[in-house]
């Protein structure tokens, strides 16, 4: 699958994203925004880059304008009542390319494909502290569902979250719907 946006291209990840895919890992504050620590070396990221290949779950965030890899949206199964109909995403992004409006762009093309290819529901978490992350989610128009607790075994540390949903019905509905700047979204693909 590849979505293209007015500045963004989301994409499977290849080997050749290695560096930098280590340069937004390991990054102070990404990943441990997320439930996993900052990558301390190269040799680390190839083997956890080879793991999203291999499970194909991540799309790379690949900033149009020069081809750099930023970030990576992961659309996950349902972890909770393993629907079908179900997906869960998360996020990092480079520090450098934050506050930019860059995710919710990313969000809005991925949830317009989900929908548009039998997905009915999305669910997406943050951590209570992570503002940023809990502004951009009610930005592309998630509604709060509930609390939650979630252990990350990496960093031995228990998170307190919001949890928050959007249907496929909400989405349709043009009140709740956030539009890209330029309303300009694209993909191309024949499955997920």
């Amino acid at each position: 699958m590849i979505i293209l946006t007015s500045r963004l291209q989301l994409r499977p990840f290849t080997e050749q994203d290695l560096n930098d895919v280590f340069e937004y890992c390991n990054q102070v504050g990404v990943g441990e925004m997320a439930g996993w620590p900052v990558h301390e070396s190269i040799v680390q990221t190839r083997s956890i880059l080879s793991e999203w290949i291999l499970q194909g779950r991540k799309l790379a965030i690949v900033w149009r304008e020069n081809g750099k890899v930023i970030g990576h949206v992961s659309i996950d199964e349902d972890s909770e009542e393993g629907r079908e109909d179900t997906r869960e995403l998360g996020c990092a992004l480079n520090r450098a390319y934050q506050r930019q409006g860059i995710m919710s762009e990313a969000i809005i093309a991925i949830l317009d494909y989900l929908f548009d290819h039998g997905i009915s529901y999305v669910w997406a978490c943050c951590f209570q502290e992570n503002l940023a992350s809990k502004n951009m989610i009610e930005k592309c128009g998630f509604l709060f569902q509930q609390e939650g607790i979630y252990h990350s075994k990496e960093l031995n540390k228990i998170y307190h979250s919001f949890e928050y949903r959007l249907t496929k019905k909400e989405w349709r509905e043009p009140k709740t719907r956030f539009e890209s700047p330029d309303n300009q979204i694209k993909y191309r693909s024949n499955s997920w």
